[in-house]
């Protein structure tokens, strides 16, 4: 065909594709990331000549404001090396220590979050020494803060009060566990009867936005705070990990207020302090593991609203965001937007699953037996982030059975099952949990307190999602994992005489990976600093199972995270409904004895992309032949993937051979770079056409040019490093930049073979395990929607 023709061709497609499926744009990360860029920039060109940063009209809070501006600074990716930061940090040095809550407390975060070792200790200890002497020891708001040594107190200091030194703590300097608990007993105490907290007082103060945030966020850290040391390890020596079965009344009935009266134009019930409000939101949606604050038609994702709203409002001139009273100041306004989306646009991890028998009002959970340690994915979330290979900051969340939606369940890599009492999983439950493993997503389940209900029921529900009789379902059997399964060697490397894993291979990988042990009993006791007087052998136990959980997620992510929009804009297509089969492009998938199905959604996803980036309108639904159905003509696209070896019958490779000879298409990769596939594949191209030879199309190929669809001149590629053949030694993968490597056969000057041996199908579903030798998602994506376009124009 000639390039005129093909420019016609292509336009055609786009022109139909956009009267077809044309839509309201949505918000992208790409959105976000240029307005935290562009706010940033404002910081940037603000800052004094001596490093800090003056509200207009009000040098009295320089301190206060220099540190929000170095902490918007610090959380959108900036280091303590950067010169504008280090210049901030320089100024917070070298000034007085404040004599006032909120910038004390602002001065010990700011500090705190840049890491710079032991430099800033001794600074953080006189302002926690300041803070704890302040906090009130009487009357109705006893436990709380006011400005500093004086005043009655509120709760807007106190929040503050408690955030510096939740920081101060995580820094590695102690706070007084009595310090804990007065707040804790404040905030429980100063509730009103509606769940929401009000300024001051007891009861006395009308419920609003701004100190209900600021409630969750502190129940939240107090509660972990003050568990610390209690009774940590029983007499035989283990540790104690079944006694706090309550779920925390307070902290629900906060969470429900605020599903009640959520707004993300206005602070709740009062009509000032906008992005004050907004500020706090971000902090109780992120400690609290909520994505959503409501029920029903009135659940709210409060980061997207937010990031919409603070999208559409930044100012076009300056890069700045202002509201009214002190969010008014463009300085303080632009720090608390920025905090906001760079906080909450960070990767959701790990979703965690609540489930049980719902309460008679058939909305809530009748026990709390999901939650049995509150703090676990938290926790490892949080012990992740510090790890080297993986991001600053990552998040975790809470997902709500039967409300929940397979886009929902797929807005984290990894969804955690963990309880005592026997599972209570109705049917579309458990084939909810079935289409959430088939679209690429990983169960991780833990039995809580060794319990042996819950070990049967999990067993029970592996049967119930596959089946004998399931078609598709294969060797998807609950196994015990061999010592040379990846997942011993994922981040750190495991013994597994000593760890016992079950798993269920599902696609390209172990999808489903079971312990009966109670390894997040221990996550929810670590902690980032020393605890006082903690156990020595407990403090091993912990690392242990941090390093068996970290290891569970790195086989399952491959380390691979995306930001949240993102996430969410990908669960959207892989919980879209199938278009109707007469797209006008349709591939159809060949089975064969070498795992024909182990991605199963990958053509599926394929062709999303193609709809949502190229404009092409490609049938979602993916047949799969035999290479002698009478059908097989009908596709001018024939697709393989695989795992192991496998053969052909004479018949079958005479009929694939015709197929070929009429121009169509064979399309394959070996999955995560299967050597039996590959040598299978190889095996067969050479009886197929004995006359040619697969050999390596150019990088400068017209397939992988911007005029197919996207540059793929480079492109990025995960690859075991050379010490995988070690078994002693941690599985490290290197992700490289380079040319992609592609195989093709050609006939009449016409592609009639296009083949990877590194994965692409495994990546199109997500599925990228640790030990996965293929591109990443992103250039899987655009690599084989190019190939398709290819194929479509040659």
């Amino acid at each position: 065909m000639s390039p005129a023709r093909r420019g016609v061709l292509l336009a055609c497609l786009l022109l139909l594709a956009s009267h077809t499926f044309a839509s309201a744009a949505e918000l992208t990360g790409q959105q976000v990331l240029e307005a935290i860029d562009r706010g940033k920039r404002y910081l940037q060109r603000t800052q004094k000549s001596n490093g800090s940063w003056v509200p207009a009209g009000n040098a009295r809070w320089r301190i206060g404001t220099t540190s929000l501006a170095l902490l918007a600074l610090i959380n959108t990716g900036e280091t303590k090396d950067n010169p504008v930061v280090a210049k901030g940090l320089d100024f917070l040095r070298k000034t007085e220590l404040p004599d006032d809550t909120y910038e004390s407390s602002l001065m010990i975060q700011a500090l705190a979050a840049a890491k710079d070792g032991k430099k800033d200790l001794g600074r953080i200890l006189s302002l926690v020494n300041k803070l704890e002497r302040w906090q009130i020891p009487a009357g109705e708001n006893a436990g709380s803060w006011g400005y500093g040594g004086g005043g009655g107190g509120d709760r807007s200091n106190g929040q503050f009060a408690i955030l510096g030194l939740r920081e101060a703590q995580e820094a590695g300097v102690p706070v007084d566990r009595k310090v804990w608990e007065r707040a804790r007993q404040h905030w429980i105490l100063s509730q009103n009867p509606d769940g929401g907290w009000g300024y001051t007082g007891r009861g006395g103060d009308a419920s609003r936005g701004s100190m209900t945030v600021a409630g969750i966020a502190s129940l939240v850290i107090t509660d972990a705070m003050v568990r610390l040391g209690e009774d940590e390890l029983l007499p035989d020596g283990t540790p104690n990990c079944c006694t706090n079965t309550k779920e925390d009344d307070a902290l629900k009935r906060a969470c429900d207020w605020l599903g009640q009266h959520f707004s993300i134009a206005r602070n709740p019930e009062t009509n000032s302090w906008y992005l004050y409000y907004m500020y706090g939101l971000e902090r109780a949606g992120r400690l609290s593991g909520k994505r959503f604050f409501g029920e029903g038609l009135a659940k709210h994702d409060w980061y997207r609203e937010g990031a919409e709203q603070f999208v559409a409002t930044q100012s076009i001139a300056s890069g700045s965001w202002r509201a009214d009273g002190i969010d008014g100041d463009e300085t303080i306004g632009t720090t608390l937007v920025l905090l906001y989306l760079s906080k909450g646009f960070a990767p959701v991890l790990i979703n965690k699953l609540e489930h049980g028998p719902r309460a008679p009002n058939g909305l809530d959970l009748a026990t709390s037996d999901w939650n049995r340690h509150p703090n676990d994915v938290r926790n490892l979330t949080q012990y992740i982030t510090g790890l080297p290979k993986w991001p600053k900051l990552l998040n975790w969340q809470t997902v709500s059975l039967p409300a929940a939606t397979l886009p929902d369940l797929l807005q984290a890599p990894v969804l955690f099952l963990n309880g005592s009492d026997p599972l209570q999983f109705t049917d579309p439950d458990v084939a909810l949990l079935r289409e959430f493993v088939s679209s690429g997503g990983f169960l991780y389940a833990e039995a809580a307190c060794r319990s042996k209900a819950f070990d049967a029921s999990f067993r029970e529900l592996v049967t119930r999602m596959y089946p004998p009789n399931l078609p598709g379902s294969g060797d998807a059997k609950l196994k015990l994992l061999p010592p040379e399964h990846a997942v011993f060697r994922a981040e750190f490397p495991l013994d597994p005489s000593t760890v016992e894993l079950w798993g269920v291979d599902v696609g390209c990988r172990t999808s489903i990976i079971y312990s009966p042990n109670d390894w997040s009993c221990l996550w929810d006791k670590w902690t980032s600093f020393e605890v006082p007087k903690r156990p020595v052998p407990l403090v091993s136990m912990i690392d242990k199972a941090n390093r068996v959980g970290v290891n569970v997620i790195a086989y399952a992510t491959g380390r691979e995270l995306v930001n949240k929009l993102d996430q969410q804009e990908q669960a959207g297509l892989d919980g879209e409904k199938d278009r109707v089969a007469r797209g006008l492009i349709e591939i159809a998938r060949i089975r064969h004895t070498g795992g024909w199905d182990a991605a199963p959604q990958a053509i599926r996803n394929l062709m999303l992309a193609l709809n949502k980036t190229s404009g092409a309108l490609g049938s979602t639904k993916v047949p799969d032949l035999t290479p002698l159905d009478v059908n097989l003509f009908n596709y001018p696209i024939l697709y393989m993937h695989g795992r192991n070896n496998f053969t052909l019958n004479q018949q079958e490779r005479d009929r694939l051979k015709e197929y070929l000879s009429r121009g169509g298409l064979l399309f394959a990769d070996s999955c995560c770079g299967a050597v039996q596939f590959d040598k299978s594949f190889r095996e067969l191209v050479a009886q197929l056409l004995p006359e040619a030879k697969l050999e390596r199309i150019p990088a400068d190929h017209e397939m992988f040019s911007a005029a197919i669809g996207h540059d793929l001149r480079q492109v990025r590629r995960r690859e075991l490093d050379t010490n995988a053949a070690d078994p002693s030694q941690a599985l490290q993968t290197v992700t490289k930049l380079g040319e992609p490597f592609f195989e093709g056969v050609q006939l009449d000057g016409k592609f009639v073979v296009i083949y990877s041996k590194y994965d692409l199908s495994c990546a199109l579903e997500r599925q990228a395990a640790v030990n996965c030798s293929g591109y990443v998602h992103e250039d899987a994506v655009k690599l084989a929607v190019n190939i398709v376009l290819f194929a479509l124009l040659q």
